[in-house]
């Protein structure tokens, strides 16, 4: 994969994801069928609007079941006004600046400090803020971090407000970085898929064990924006399409999902991502739909197997600690809010090390009001 540039993973060849594919419509994202619960599916049956209610969730349960998918109904979307309840990851003193320096003021050679960043979903001004908080780009937006390295862990867009501008921001920052002697890179996540699968084969069924399915569909029930629809270029495909899905750096192993799935597309982590761009080039509907499905499945490492799970990743792909994004920290603590609860924020301050200390959890619930965390590892535990 090439480092640093706005062409990450161009060497895999060319791609179908152009503006020339099917360009679905973007009504406004309509309300749940007649008789549908409040309550969102179960994560292995991803988003979209079955030919039969499923279940409600029972109104006992503290928290949400094994694999629940949390949708946009209980991930509220949060408009560009009135943020200023977000948490913004900045630290109690000043930055420290991200570029290691030499006494002579020259870069240091070999590789610099490494950063991760947690799910985005279009919130590009806390984005913004977060990264200049830890020195990583300057007043202006560029980059300012030196030879330090950058990974995003996926989830650029939906449910916020400006995700082909967060996706712009990424792609700039991968160029700029590259120049200065560090990189900027960034993983798929399953809202990657979901936009890629949306603009591609818009209300196309889909081979699903739930019900009629369809990207369109599911894409608009899970925050699909139409700004960014409306915005969304042949580069932005192709950048999506080329992304990686699983790498390591430093011993930690960086996916999206905390799931188990990546160990059927492969027994490397050069074998998952090969696959997962050959099911993108080949651009098949069902077989995208299925990569999608299992990529949105979570809470593979909470319970009192997690441990195990981590551990069948590591030996697979190596490092010492899995690093994930997808699942919001309040949700793997089963400390759920929804849009219609009147309890109290629930306040992330930092990642969630669990699963005997080989999982981190990087996604601070940003769409929940939450706090957009960028952290340098290795942590200080």
């Amino acid at each position: 994969m090439v480092e640093g540039s706005m062409t990450q993973g161009a060497g895999q060849g060319p791609m179908a994801w152009t503006m020339a594919a099917h360009t679905p419509a973007s009504p406004q994202p309509p309300g749940p069928p007649p008789g549908a619960p409040t309550g969102p599916p179960p994560d292995d049956t991803p988003q979209h609007f079955p030919t039969a209610p499923p279940a409600p969730l029972p109104a006992h349960s503290p928290e949400p079941p094994e694999e629940y998918t949390p949708t946009a109904r209980d991930l509220p979307v949060i408009g560009a006004a009135g943020r200023d309840d977000t948490l913004i990851d900045q630290p109690a003193a000043g930055p420290v600046p991200a570029t290691e320096t030499a006494p002579d003021g020259v870069p240091a050679e070999g590789p610099g400090p490494l950063y991760v960043v947690g799910d985005v979903h279009g919130y590009y001004d806390e984005l913004r803020e977060a990264l200049a908080a830890e020195g990583l780009i300057d007043a202006d937006g560029s980059w300012s971090a030196g030879n330090a390295r950058l990974w995003f862990l996926g989830d650029f867009t939906d449910r916020g407000p400006d995700g082909i501008g967060v996706i712009d921001l990424v792609m700039q920052l991968s160029a700029e970085a590259a120049a200065a002697g560090g990189y900027c890179k960034a993983l798929m996540g399953n809202h990657e898929l979901l936009l890629l699968g949306a603009k591609r084969f818009g209300d196309t069924p889909v081979q699903s064990g739930a019900g009629t399915a369809s990207f369109q569909a599911a894409w608009l029930l899970n925050g699909g924006q139409k700004t960014d629809m409306d915005r969304l270029e042949d580069h932005h495909l192709q950048w999506m399409a080329r992304l990686d899905a699983v790498m390591e750096e430093d011993g930690h192993l960086l996916v999206h999902s905390d799931t188990t799935a990546y160990l059927e597309y492969g027994d490397s982590i050069e074998a998952v991502n090969d696959t997962v761009h050959d099911v993108l080039t080949r651009s098949e509907a069902d077989e995208v739909w299925d990569l999608f499905r299992k990529f949105t499945k979570r809470f593979a490492f909470r319970d009192e197997s997690g441990a195990q799970a981590v551990r069948q990743l590591l030996d697979a792909y190596g490092g010492t600690r899995v690093v994930h994004g997808h699942s919001p920290i309040p949700y793997l603590l089963g400390e759920v809010g929804t849009e219609d609860s009147d309890g109290e924020t629930v306040v992330v301050e930092e990642p969630h090390v669990y699963a005997d200390g080989l999982a981190i959890a990087m996604d601070g619930g940003v769409t929940m009001a939450g706090k957009l965390l960028v952290v340098q590892l290795p942590l200080t535990d």
